[in-house]
């Protein structure tokens, strides 16, 4: 039996299999901006927009986490309220340096969510998918024991020409001995 349809497009039966459009054409799976895997069950990326909802339809998730403080858009609400995703936003400001203000707890609360398994496959993002998301990550890359140059590699990746200094040292100083437990799919 197929799939329901979908308003954003129908989804593949299997992996590698394409998804054919309304007009026998395949769909075309557009991610958002700076997407990418972290770990199993754990994706990044910027804000998606209206383009990328079959790509994260296929994605087949469970959770989005945003870290941007304004209202989440509405077509993105009722994209994940009729593919029952639970989204989590944790509004943290994206000022720029030298005024950065990285709130610590925030943090440890978005790093919850992603190491509940039951919140898995879930999508971390906030609008460029570069500084917020990666101090996120690079807090998630600590807890799994990453040395600091592998994590500062893996943030200046995406942040690119955008490096902050101040996302850099919050991860350094950050304290993984506030997350007090870190689930066996996390330790490698």
């Amino acid at each position: 039996m197929p799939p329901p349809a979908s308003p954003y497009g129908a989804l593949p039966l299997r992996e590698g299999e394409p998804a054919p459009s309304a007009a026998g054409e395949e769909l075309l799976l557009v991610p958002p901006l700076n997407f990418a895997m972290v770990d199993r069950g754990v994706y990044r990326s910027g804000f998606p927009d209206v383009s990328n909802l079959p790509f994260l339809e296929s994605l087949r998730l469970r959770s989005v986490l945003c870290l941007c403080p304004e209202p989440y858009p509405e077509v993105n609400l009722e994209f994940l309220h009729a593919h029952g995703i639970r989204l989590f936003q944790f509004g943290v400001d994206g000022s720029k340096e030298p005024f950065v203000n990285i709130p610590e707890d925030k943090i440890c609360e978005a790093l919850k969510v992603i190491l509940d398994v039951r919140n898995h496959p879930v999508l971390i993002h906030c609008k460029r998918g570069k500084h917020r998301t990666g101090c996120v990550v690079g807090c998630l890359r600590k807890l799994q024991r990453w040395c600091l140059t592998s994590i500062f590699d893996e943030y200046q990746r995406f942040a690119a020409a955008k490096t902050r200094v101040s996302d850099l040292r919050f991860i350094e100083l950050f304290d993984i001995s506030s997350i007090k437990h870190l689930p066996p799919s996390f330790m490698g």
